[in-house]
């Protein structure tokens, strides 16, 4: 008989439901019992990831006639903070995603996951673009304009056509057909992918604007309204990469001139 150590060191290499494993249900031991569910949970779990992952990829093709028809995703990082650009991605993805199983809308999975799936995402990808709108043109067109200017632009920066386009919440004006789903980064694996690329590039940027500007402290709140930045935009006033059509800073700057 199997010691209980090797029964649980078996069932960590143990992927799929095994015959074996049925005799384990017979095991009195309370060490086997608590392995055995240990697996089953983790198991479970497993098949709930790869189930959402098919379904994602369904959606995608939902919207195409033919398995060879590309489908691009595309989404947004940055609408909301007071500082930094709006970093936009496409992404077209091929047949074969097994790599990217378990890939979400970035806000729902840990900045090391981000990072790990943007590396798979570069690398298997047909193609992908990445834009970047600045703090000056999102004055000067809007954020909602800004945003769907760069969103086109990523799209328009692919080498590859894509078919179709899913995109997160907005309506584009491009040379394909289009699709606009809210909640898309959670419902498409081409918009999840693009939000993870737009997201990963944006940190980036922050990071490098907190080393040239470190009294905002963007390496903590990229860009967004925290106590902290609000308290430093008192004591500093904004840099050249904060949006003066954003509040506070709108009227504070208002202020500063009269």
């Amino acid at each position: 008989m199997k010691t209980i150590k090797e029964i649980t060191e078996q069932l960590q290499s143990t992927k799929e439901p095994e015959p074996w494993m049925l005799e384990l249900l017979e095991d009195s031991r309370a060490g086997v019992k608590s392995a055995l569910k240990r697996w089953q949970r983790q198991y479970d779990k497993n098949e709930l990831i790869k189930n959402a992952h098919t379904t994602k990829m369904a959606f995608d093709r939902s919207f195409v006639h033919s398995e060879e028809d590309l489908v691009a995703g595309v989404d947004e990082a940055g609408r909301g903070p007071l500082a930094g650009p709006v970093v936009t991605a496409a992404v077209i993805l091929p047949a074969d995603t097994r790599e990217l199983i378990g890939l979400d809308d970035s806000k729902a999975i840990s900045k090391h996951n981000r990072e790990r799936f943007a590396e798979i995402i570069k690398r298997i990808a047909i193609d992908y673009s990445v834009h970047i709108q600045p703090a000056t043109t999102i004055d000067t067109m809007n954020i909602y304009a800004a945003t769907r200017d760069s969103m086109e632009q990523a799209v328009n920066e692919l080498t590859v056509s894509p078919h179709f386009v899913i995109v997160d919440a907005m309506s584009l004006t491009i040379t394909c057909p289009t699709a606009s789903v809210i909640k898309g980064d959670a419902k498409s694996l081409a918009v999840a992918a693009a939000s993870i690329l737009a997201k990963t590039s944006r940190d980036a940027i922050m990071d490098d604007l907190h080393n040239a500007f470190p009294m905002y402290h963007f390496i903590n709140n990229s860009g967004y309204g925290t106590a902290q930045h609000l308290e430093a935009l008192e004591t500093y006033g904004p840099c050249e990469h904060h949006r003066r059509s954003f509040e506070p800073i709108k009227s504070m700057t208002s202020e500063r001139r009269t």
